[in-house]
């Protein structure tokens, strides 16, 4: 009973402290914690028991098309008790708050509230099967939210150190661009494809820019996709050796789904490239869109190497530039 009316009075705190006007002028310190990582705070025998696993379920599930298993999120748990300073810092908080007094089952954001950029997700639930409940209907909407949250990081990032020369030269030549930020070289570029590349000996975090002719309702079709995709870069992206080139794997079937981002519509292609008559391979993400007067498909499109390691990170950190994308008129 103890431990329980803790646990409530520490919901109640954070709530209070969270919806507050934060008239405080303190300034901010930047977050803590690795890209990728997320606190969960609630109670150790929810953690361990069925909640936990949904919550395990829908965000440490395996990252789709990476070649080995990886977590979407790393998690790690705290209980209200051991919520201290230490924590509230970092970069992603998940806050568990049951209380038969919940008004209303759900989820909220919070922005910055103990740190800058900082994401905060409550869910607010009456008992524990309807925390489940929630976790299980909210589960997208948690997961986009973080996914969000650390994409700004990367282009806010990208934004403050940035190779301004490579978005202009992209722009003038593609009329629009993303934003490149140091380390990032051009490789190859003219009025119809671009490769840009910030590579050392054993990762590749590379972005190429192309384009093709519009033909008519099939354009954003996967089969049209791929097999402008797989023609470009056999002309363009050759391998090490004779006769080699980038292609499209077939060890998995691409898979494209339809966006709108902040009033922008494209087709995002996820899959695997590899080497033609070699053993070069990895995780590519691609947006593919009409241009503003519709007779060409642009096409920008992220993709790593990196053999030795892990390649969650990499890869978020390389697709969250293609978020950035502006025409060259609305370029800040």
């Amino acid at each position: 009973m103890k431990r329980i009316l803790s646990s409530i009075l520490f919901c109640f705190a954070a709530l209070a402290a969270l919806v507050s006007c934060g008239n405080s002028k303190n300034v901010l310190p930047g977050v803590s914690g690795k890209a990728g990582e997320v606190i969960v705070v609630i109670e150790k025998a929810h953690w361990d028991g069925e909640l936990g696993d949904a919550l395990r379920e829908y965000l440490a599930c395996d990252c789709d098309f990476l070649p080995q298993p990886e977590p979407l999120y790393n998690l790690a748990y705290v209980t209200p008790a051991g919520f201290t300073n230490m924590f509230q810092s970092h970069r992603n908080i998940i806050m568990v708050h049951i209380d038969q007094d919940v008004k209303e089952d759900g989820i909220t954001f919070y922005n910055n509230k103990w740190a800058r950029p900082q994401c905060i997700i409550m869910i607010n639930a009456k008992g524990l099967d309807e925390a489940v409940a929630v976790v299980r209907r909210d589960y997208e909407k948690i997961r986009a939210r973080l996914e969000q949250a650390e994409r700004d990081r990367v282009v806010a990032s990208a934004r403050l150190y940035e190779a301004k020369e490579i978005r202009e030269n992209v722009a003038e030549r593609f009329g629009g661009s993303i934003v490149f930020p140091s380390g990032y070289v051009i490789k190859k570029i003219n009025d119809s494809f671009a490769w840009i590349g910030n590579d050392n000996t054993y990762v590749y975090k590379d972005i190429l820019v192309y384009r093709y002719p519009a033909n008519g309702k099939d354009d954003l079709q996967p089969e049209t996709i791929i097999a402008q995709r797989n023609r470009i870069l056999k002309e363009n992206v050759p391998g090490m050796f004779d006769g080699t080139y980038m292609t499209t794997s077939q060890v998995a079937e691409p898979k494209v789904s339809y966006i709108n981002y902040k009033g922008h519509d494209f087709a995002e292609t996820r899959g695997f490239w590899e080497v033609e008559n070699d053993f070069m391979g990895g995780p590519f993400v691609s947006h593919s869109f009409y241009s503003l007067d519709g007779s060409e498909i642009l096409v920008f499109e992220a993709f790593v190497y990196a053999p030795k390691y892990d390649k969650r990170q990499y890869m978020r950190q390389t697709e969250s530039l293609l978020y950035s994308f502006q025409w060259a008129d609305t370029m800040i």
